[in-house]
């Protein structure tokens, strides 16, 4: 068989891409959670939190409802549904640190969940800081407006 050959037969029995699907519901189940911080946004500003400091009470609730649902085994599950819908808001970040906590705790608290919690988002955050640090200083070269 050629390599021709074989890729036409590879194609022919290859799953459908459901791309168009998939992004639809990324983008359901992640506008479903913005919409969420939104509220909790209104009702932070309602009970009397001012506009400068709701932002932050809506980041800590949704860090803590994601850490949360992970404890319980329920946001696998939802993410499994959203795909990458659950990915992008912060609750996939806080999924992305106690998911290896959760999963290595038995190893102990030093070098199981203390070792681990990291594994996934410690990329994210040493990259996100460098690409912070060296966007700051551009800004400070070359200055801003």
């Amino acid at each position: 068989m050629t390599n021709e050959e074989y890729k036409r037969l590879a194609e022919k029995h290859a799953p459908r891409s459901r791309t168009g699907i998939n992004m639809l519901r990324a983008f359901v189940y992640g506008g479903a959670i913005c919409c969420v911080g939104q509220a909790l946004q209104l009702l932070y500003t309602r009970l009397g939190i001012d506009a400068d400091s709701a932002p932050t009470a809506v980041s800590v609730t949704l860090i803590f409802l994601g850490a949360a649902l992970t404890a319980a085994g329920v946001y696998d599950d939802l993410a499994r549904r959203a795909l990458a819908g659950t990915l992008v808001p912060i609750t996939g970040f806080a999924n992305s640190v106690a998911a290896p906590a959760l999963e290595f705790k038995t190893e102990g608290f030093i070098t199981g969940t203390a070792a681990k919690m990291f594994v996934i988002a410690g990329p994210v955050i040493v990259y996100g800081t460098g690409a912070s640090i060296v966007y700051g200083l551009l800004l400070c070269l070359f200055g801003a407006a």
